[in-house]
């Protein structure tokens, strides 16, 4: 039986920096410190595998650089990709929280038993999330 990778968006590059082909990333994770040197991320649909080399601060980003990409041209091919860890590289949550992934796709009960529907999104506010409930007959219910 084969295992399906899972994939978890940690931010998405927006331009190359320099003349040593640094890419300027902006972060989306809650754990910016797994993005670190040594690190395997997967760019863009296809997922491709890139290993950081290196890491600077910059502004309301993060400069990442690559040992394969050594130019601004060759960082241009990576410019507006989403930028993802594998699910098994995500840090261990404290007892009773959760991950949005791990949400999305659970039944939601009401007291008495009945189904009320399946979360298909979390909305985040700000002050707190909110779940996104489709019943059988397609109507959203926000919780």
């Amino acid at each position: 039986m084969e295992e399906t990778t899972e994939y978890l968006l940690v931010g998405k590059f927006r331009r190359s920096h320099g003349i040593n082909g640094d890419i300027l990333f902006t972060v989306v994770t809650d754990f910016p410190e797994r993005i670190k040197p040594g690190v395997l991320l997967y760019i863009g649909e296809e997922k491709k595998a890139i290993k950081i080399s290196r890491k600077k601060p910059h502004n309301d980003g993060i400069l990442l650089g690559f040992k394969e990409i050594t130019n601004p041209e060759t960082a241009a091919e990576f410019i507006g990709q989403n930028v993802f860890v594998t699910a098994n590289d995500r840090p261990t949550l404290p007892e009773g929280e959760y991950y949005h992934h791990q949400i999305i796709g659970l039944n939601v009960f009401l007291l008495d038993g009945q189904t009320l529907g399946q979360i298909t999104e979390i909305l985040v506010t700000g002050a707190n999330d909110v779940y996104v409930v489709k019943s059988a007959d397609d109507k959203e219910v926000l919780i």
